[in-house]
């Protein structure tokens, strides 16, 4: 403890309604309307910065008055307030919030509660600060926020009291030169936690931090798993991650390209998707196939025809061998869905049925993925000897790569704007993986866990079939389409409606084309509103949303 802390006065003022209790604005509105401000004088103390700064609740107290003529003729005292300052959003990445917290009493003994919040996001357009200004204010009657809502309105710190706020902010306690050094850690946090917000040209270097504690899991409820390794035909070493649920199944569970299998796995959410397929009664195998960031083939060069080729047909061998299932089936997402359904096209065996989610055999890239995404600078980057690129920063890093982690700083954010740099080269590498509005902020704190190295030729292969218009090998050759008879399986084509990375044009283009070689009975295609790419399967609500999808589909074919 520093024994030294910080102290400040705010006054905010604005307008509540007594009568429109159900929206801050229309409260606004309906008190502005009514000539019913409400307006409060608080100061925050802190009596001990570090304290302040290392709680993960940032909580100070909080005394003043509230005056609000609708409540009370005269103002109400506030007794024991809390502030928090700049906490976590958990239900939306990356946002933070400042809480207000304040029991008021009249002078004539009535009790009310003020509770308050500033959201803080980065959102279109400069708002850094209207959200650091805007207190959005519930009062209710009695002790809590239990009680009957009594007002609810918007209140903002106008330009001249933020101006007067900026002269009562000062260091408490210790000697002078330890309350400057409170004052310095406390301007610290609050920029550090703003620019986690609003990032931009100001984003740390960083994205997390490498040495600290690893975070604490929670116990996920299909067990922790039973790795099998295998080997393909061409001697690369994979693995095969089993939940065992019960009879159903087996289904195997693939991820995009240069995510480990254990993006399924994240336990930021109440439930994951082994765990809701484990509950069903599936016998769950997760597939870390040659570009995942876990196995050491991740960092190597290699094609989407050596997965179709290789890695597929060994995995389903490996898991019919050990289940003893004659069959399985397949749920697979981006590249893994698509050298799935190309692995079909050259004659994988012992599949039965199969979802999948994103890209098909005729991808279609975002308008501004296509200019921005890495897909489209392999070319560039390989001349400049960049064979690989990494979502997490190496501090032994050679010069080019630096060079690249230095311009993501300025780098556009496009729709999806994120002050986190690990955000920002998962945006230059594939484009817009996720809608930050699905994800929970624990899952966005979390993400780098399943993310890692990717591999430029790839890329390569990827953009030639973009240019193309369907998948193709490598080389050029037009080996997968043809080879329709091979796709005369039962499959689900899953897309997100709001997908920016891959459009949903590109999954109904595949589907129309096998419905007009093999005919409809085959074959359907789901896409799920108000979503977009992986936040499908890591989202805040997919286990509501999306998850029950999956399996019913699975379930039709047990």
């Amino acid at each position: 403890m520093s024994g030294s802390g910080v102290r400040f006065t705010e006054t905010m003022r604005g307008f509540v309604s007594t009568s429109a209790l159900d929206d801050y604005q229309a409260g606004f509105e309906r008190g502005e309307a009514d000539d019913s401000p409400l307006e409060f004088t608080v100061t925050v103390t802190a009596d001990d910065v570090d304290a302040l700064v290392g709680d993960r609740d940032h909580e100070a107290d909080l005394e003043g008055t509230v005056t609000a003529p609708a409540l009370s003729p005269t103002p109400l005292k506030v007794e024991g307030g809390r502030f928090n300052l700049l906490v976590r959003d958990a239900e939306h990445a990356g946002a933070r919030q400042m809480l207000y917290s304040m029991p008021l009493v009249s002078d004539d003994g009535r009790r009310f509660h003020l509770d308050g919040y500033k959201q803080i996001r980065d959102e279109d357009g400069m708002d850094l600060w209207s959200d650091t200004t805007t207190l959005y204010v519930t009062v209710h009657e009695g002790e809590g926020t239990t009680g009957p809502v009594a007002a609810k309105g918007i209140v903002t710190i106008h330009a001249a009291d933020f101006a007067k706020q900026m002269t009562t902010m000062r260091g408490v306690g210790g000697s002078p030169l330890d309350q400057l050094k409170a004052m310095a850690t406390f301007g610290r946090m609050f920029a550090g936690a703003l620019n986690e917000s609003f990032g931009g040209v100001f984003a740390r270097p960083s994205a997390f931090i490498p040495d600290a504690a690893p975070r604490e899991h929670r116990p996920l409820t299909c067990g922790p798993g039973e790795a099998h390794f295998f080997r393909t035909d061409d001697d690369v070493e994979l693995r095969l991650t089993r939940f065992d649920g019960g009879p159903k199944g087996p289904v195997i569970l693939a991820p995009g390209f240069g995510n480990s299998a254990t993006a399924f796995l994240l336990d930021t959410t109440e439930q994951n998707l082994p765990e809701h397929l484990h509950a069903e009664g599936y016998d769950v195998w997760l597939l870390d196939y040659r570009a995942s960031p876990s196995l050491a083939s991740g960092s190597t060069q290699f094609t989407l025809d050596d997965i179709a080729t290789y890695d597929y047909p060994a995995a389903v061998r490996t898991v019919r061998e050990i289940s003893g299932a004659e069959t399985v089936q397949v749920m697979a997402h981006c590249i893994g869905s698509v050298t799935f359904l190309m692995a079909l096209a050259l004659g994988l065996e012992g599949v039965r049925h199969g979802i999948a989610s994103q890209v098909t055999l005729h991808p279609r890239a975002g308008n501004l993925n296509e200019l921005r995404a890495g897909i489209y600078a392999s070319d560039a980057l390989q001349r400049l000897h960049v064979d690989t690129l990494d979502t997490d920063r190496d501090d032994d890093m050679g010069w080019a790569e630096r060079l690249y982690d230095r311009a993501l700083q300025l780098y556009p954010s496009g729709d999806e704007p994120c002050g986190l740099p690990f955000c920002r080269r998962v945006m230059f590498l594939y484009g817009e993986v996720y809608d930050h509005d699905r994800l929970n902020d624990a899952t966005h704190e979390a993400l780098h866990e399943v993310f890692g190295i990717a591999n430029m030729t790839t890329f390569d292969q990827i953009s030639l079939a973009l240019r193309k218009g369907h998948m193709v090998a490598a080389d050029g050759a037009d080996v997968y389409l043809p080879a329709t008879d091979n796709l005369r399986v039962p499959l689900m084509f899953l897309h997100g409606e709001h997908n920016r990375l891959f459009k949903p044009e590109g999954s109904q283009l595949t589907y129309d084309y096998l419905v007009e070689k093999n005919g409809p009975d085959l074959y359907t295609r789901t896409v799920v509103p108000d979503y977009a790419h992986m936040d499908l399967f890591v989202g805040k609500d997919a286990a509501r949303d999306v998850y029950p999808l999956l399996a019913a589909d699975l379930d039709r074919f047990n």
